[in-house]
Parts: C-alpha cells; sequence; structure tokens
C-alpha cells in the first residue's frame, strides 16, 4: 500500500456528494426535517449542522493534507444519517401505501433503493482516512 495524495473519480464524487447535499441543507432546510427520526429533538438545528459537517467533509476530502481526517469524519457522518435516510424510507413507505400512486411506490423504490449506496460512499470514505490506494 502506498500513500496515495492524487483525487480519483469515486473520492471527487463523494466530495462532490457531500457539497451539493451539504448546501441543500443549509438553503432548503425544511426539505430534511421530515427525515430526521422523531426521537431526535430540534430538527432544524440537526439539518443545518449535518449541512455543515457535509461541506466541511467535502472540502476536507479533496485536499491531501486533510483528507484522512475528512474520510474518516465522512465514514462517520455517513453511518450517523443512515437514521435518517431509514426514516425517509419508513415515510415514505407509509405514503405509498396510503396514496396507491405510481409517484408514491416510485418515490419508495428509490428511497429504498438509497439505502444500499451507503456502503460504497463508505467505503470509499473509509480508503481516504487510510490515506492508501487499498
Amino acid at each position: 500500500m502506498r500513500t496515495d495524495s492524487t483525487l480519483d473519480l469515486p473520492l471527487v464524487g463523494l466530495a462532490a456528494l457531500f457539497l451539493g447535499s451539504g448546501t441543500l441543507h443549509l438553503v432548503r432546510p425544511q426539505v430534511f426535517e421530515p427525515i430526521v427520526p422523531p426521537q431526535l429533538p430540534e430538527p432544524r438545528k440537526i439539518v443545518e449542522v449535518s449541512g455543515v459537517a457535509e461541506i466541511v467533509c467535502g472540502l476536507g476530502l479533496l485536499h491531501p493534507k486533510t483528507r484522512r481526517i475528512a474520510g474518516l469524519a465522512s465514514a462517520a457522518l455517513l453511518v450517523g444519517v443512515l437514521p435518517g435516510n431509514v426514516q425517509m424510507s419508513v415515510d415514505a413507505g407509509k405514503r405509498a401505501h396510503r396514496k396507491r400512486t405510481p409517484k408514491s411506490a416510485a418515490f419508495f423504490a428509490g428511497t429504498l433503493a438509497r439505502l444500499p449506496l451507503q456502503w460504497p460512499m463508505i467505503k470509499v470514505a473509509l480508503r481516504a482516512g487510510k490515506g492508501t490506494d487499498a
């Protein structure tokens, strides 16, 4: 294994996802508030803090000197937001069952399909956190 300070497509993609999503969290927090699990307090604050964290992680992944810590933080963040993604699927499933429209069914399917995509993103983040090609 060698230390790799170059950006590859998966790493740039993860950084871009974090930067876009983080910005959206801050510009349109009301979109994300409903997916904050109901057991957590102050959904707006959670959305804003997670948005800032995503932007910081995204920027950190782009620079070799901050990539290792940003990779580890990114992996932790992806694990941390997983309950929100699960909540989104649960809510979408309830809506799809209630409405029974193709649009609500398609949205529900999309939220389910998104869940396993967390793993490859976590893998990319952990690779960056190791600071190696592996």
